[in-house]
């Protein structure tokens, strides 16, 4: 979910106004969104975020309306084979489950949770969602119709409903924090009489965190950019006419100070990419020797071939392990052809989309590094 949807959702659960909420639940076969992406519709048919676009978008935006019509959260198969979505220009091949739930008008509980979870989520609580998407059997408890939601932020935090889904609710959450993936948990006994439930569990989505180490010409169009994909992204340089907010006004951090230092300091979480673009060789060789042994999500460096050859050649002399420089990501970014500014940092913004979603591009890594 990104900040634009985060806001539109906040305004509805605090408003008057009626909404459906869209989730991928399940999906089969090649999808453009997997399970957890999400879509906001209003009743005048204006939409927030997306769940793939093109005519099955379409297809379910319109049974989004008609569920706001009926008052009735619904479950709905999306078909997206090549047969389907051929007057599109689309080959998906894949099948999507979306739960698409209402939001009525006025001020309800469920509103009220939802704005709370997004609090939790703006505190960094990293809650996890859990959402009612189907019931069967009787008899169906009056206090849990289908689209009743918790959010679990810690062990002790309240759900409503038998023991036996209190436990299944609380193992999910557990689950799904552990795994930081959406999936959906079908009881396999009945809960309270001969009822039996599903649950869709959410775990806090974790946006990138990008730290760009050098401020320099790339670092603009890197930084602005980074943020647009919803990066949490920080800047360092020892520059003062390059680390400051007027230069980098989107971002979340500017450190002005030695890169060593400033790293250390800042204590990146595990899991940062790191992107090396300083002004020269000697700045990028202490950026290198801070951040190689981190436990860091990916680590790209700019420079030719050669530069990048001779560094690494320098770093494995000094002593660091050959298997550990062979992760290094040098020359950075996708083979685009990228000659100006924008376009380099198109190309490393590429790679680092290609890591994040386990992608099979091709990349310009320099593959004769330190044997």
């Amino acid at each position: 979910m990104d900040a634009k949807f985060n806001a539109a959702l906040r305004e509805v659960c605090l408003g008057e106004s009626a909404a459906a909420l869209v989730t991928i639940t399940r999906v089969k076969g090649s999808t453009p969104r997997k399970p957890g992406a999400k879509m906001l519709i209003l009743p005048d048919g204006q939409t927030f975020g997306t769940i793939g676009g093109g005519c099955g978008e379409a297809e379910v935006r319109q049974q989004a309306l008609n569920a706001m019509d009926n008052s009735l959260p619904t479950t709905y198969w999306v078909n997206l084979t090549n047969d389907v979505a051929e007057e599109e220009g689309m080959v998906c091949g894949g099948i999507m489950e979306v739960f698409i739930d209402v939001l009525p008008a006025g001020k309800g509980e469920g509103k009220q949770l939802l704005a709370a979870y997004l609090d939790s989520l703006a505190e960094g609580e990293e809650p996890v969602l859990v959402t009612l998407t189907g019931t069967s059997g009787t008899p169906l408890p009056e206090e849990l119709p289908k689209g009743s939601r918790w959010f679990i932020r810690l062990a002790e935090d309240k759900v409503i409903g038998s023991a036996g889904l209190q436990e299944l609710i609380r193992q999910g959450a557990v689950r799904a924090r552990e795994q930081g993936k959406t999936f959906v948990l079908q009881t396999g006994e009945t809960l309270g009489g001969t009822w039996t439930a599903e649950l869709l569990f959410e775990p806090a989505p974790s946006p990138v965190e990008l730290l760009i180490l050098g401020g320099g010409h790339i670092a603009l169009p890197l930084a602005t950019m980074g943020k647009i994909l919803g990066y949490n992204v920080t800047v360092i340089d020892d520059r003062p006419s390059f680390a400051n907010k007027a230069r980098f006004p989107s971002v979340d951090r500017v450190i002005c100070g030695d890169f060593a230092k400033s790293v250390q300091e800042l204590n990146p979480p595990p899991g940062t990419f790191v992107v090396i673009v300083t002004r020269g060789h000697r700045h990028d060789k202490v950026c290198l020797q801070e951040v190689v042994a981190r436990p860091f999500g990916y680590v790209g460096m700019i420079g030719s071939r050669r530069r990048v050859k001779a560094l690494l050649e320098e770093l494995e002399a000094e002593g660091f392990p050959s298997e550990v420089l062979k992760q290094i990501n040098a020359p950075i970014g996708l083979d685009i052809g990228a000659e100006t500014p924008e376009e380099i940092a198109v190309s490393i913004l590429a790679e680092l989309v290609n890591v994040h979603r386990s992608g099979k591009a091709e990349s310009l890594k320099l593959y004769t590094q330190p044997n």
